[in-house]
């Protein structure tokens, strides 16, 4: 049965008055060929410009705000009910949300949850970002899918008063996330000591008081949850901007080094990352490395990477561990991915995607480093695969 094209979407023409905007429109995406997708905005008025990209994940729509991998990005959520647990204070992997804008299917609703403190909308205003409600996502979706992620513009004005061609040259002329370093952008500035660990029903956070090794986190665009992993497993962490020197990780007199999930490309990331870690790998310095961090420690080890048409992104991707034959649902948010075709002697590879069979984890086998694409941390996202953390501190225990 044949389809017709969804209302919110149209394609430009040189003559834009000839697709007026739908009455009650006070937001657009335009996408860099010509695509309008018209819908109700939300969060502050404004324009801004990303990667269109879209997660399929069911709940956790405010971590998944506030990671730092999505610095760049405009998330488009395939789950309808965005917002209907409201905000809190709690749920965040970053005190800044890095992503450029969020575009839903459905308004949001009043929140219904015991913890919600504010409604989505009051915090992307007290954030200052751009949403977008009203447009059929399973069409922007199946777009995405076919043809990647294309590079748009979101915009909201409540008047309805958009200057479209102004803001397709601004979608043309974005460059993309291809040879982009965004690492350095949200990064910590200053070197700080971290000891919160995982949050339980009626206490909230833990503290880590008593920790049995010293970790250093290099600092890509890491994720908080990750670090209360990290102090859980009975670690006391020290956290380090991105651009920290073999030297000024040592300093510390870590037992273990973690590189953590980050944006933009590998490869330009990696012009400063690449040559620190390697110094590590010489040291024998157990290290473990989580999304960015898994791609830059196989730079590292002489393997490539390359950007993905789409990209993972979502809470339900399985992945199969070579070394048990285990199959764990996981949280995923990526766009590059490591070239199996570049895999050297000494590295193996330890996950495989079930969804397309790429490289979701790698190890040396000469030297205690190995890392993952996904994330272990669970946030959001099932809990399949912390063990991951557990692994990291026999690896520590047996090198230290």
């Amino acid at each position: 049965m044949s389809r017709t094209a969804p209302t919110d979407a149209v394609s430009l023409a040189p003559d834009f008055g000839a697709f007026p905007r739908p009455a009650g429109a006070t937001g657009v995406v335009v996408l860099n060929d010509g695509t309008l997708l018209w819908g109700k905005g939300l969060g502050v008025e404004g324009a801004a410009v990303g990667e269109v990209v879209f997660n399929t994940a069911m709940t956790g729509y405010q971590e998944v705000l506030t990671d730092p991998s999505y610095a760049g990005q405009i998330i488009t959520f395939t789950f309808p009910h965005i917002g209907n647990v409201g905000t809190n204070a709690e749920d965040i992997e970053s005190p800044t949300p890095f992503a450029r804008g969020l575009i839903l299917r459905t308004d949001i609703t009043q929140p219904s949850n015991w913890r919600s403190v504010a409604p989505l909308n009051e915090w992307l205003i007290s954030h200052q970002m751009i949403g977008l409600a009203g447009i059929d996502t399973r069409h922007l979706t199946r777009r995405i899918r076919e043809s990647g992620a294309p590079h748009g513009v979101i915009a909201h004005s409540l008047d309805g008063s958009f200057d479209l061609p102004a803001l397709l040259a601004q979608a043309c002329a974005w460059p993309g996330l291809s040879g982009m370093d965004l690492a350095q952008e949200v990064s910590c500035r200053q070197t700080y000591s971290w000891d919160e660990s995982l949050w339980t029903l009626g206490q909230g956070y833990g503290r880590q008081t008593e920790p049995t090794w010293h970790v250093v986190a290099v600092d890509y665009g890491a994720k908080r949850n990750i670090l209360r992993c990290l102090a859980a497993a009975g670690c006391r962490v020290t956290v380090v901007p991105a651009t920290a020197t073999a030297e000024d990780i040592l300093r510390h007199k870590p037992d273990g080094v973690f590189l953590s999930n980050g944006p933009g490309d590998p490869a330009a990331t990696g012009k400063y990352a690449v040559p620190v870690i390697q110094d590590l790998i010489a040291q024998n310095m157990p290290i473990f490395g989580i999304c960015l961090g898994h791609q830059l420690l196989a730079r590292a080890l002489g393997m490539t990477t390359h950007k993905m048409p789409t990209g993972h992104r979502g809470a339900n991707h399985p992945v199969k561990d070579l070394a048990t034959g285990k199959v764990e649902i996981t949280s995923q948010n990526h766009g590059f991915v490591v070239d199996e075709a570049s895999l050297p002697e000494r590295v193996k590879i330890t996950h495989r995607s079930l969804f397309d069979d790429s490289v979701e984890g790698v190890a040396a086998t000469d030297k205690p480093a190995f890392s993952v694409q996904y994330h272990p941390e669970a946030s959001p996202g099932p809990t399949d695969s912390h063990y991951l953390f557990s692994r990291f501190m026999d690896m520590i225990a047996q090198h230290r």
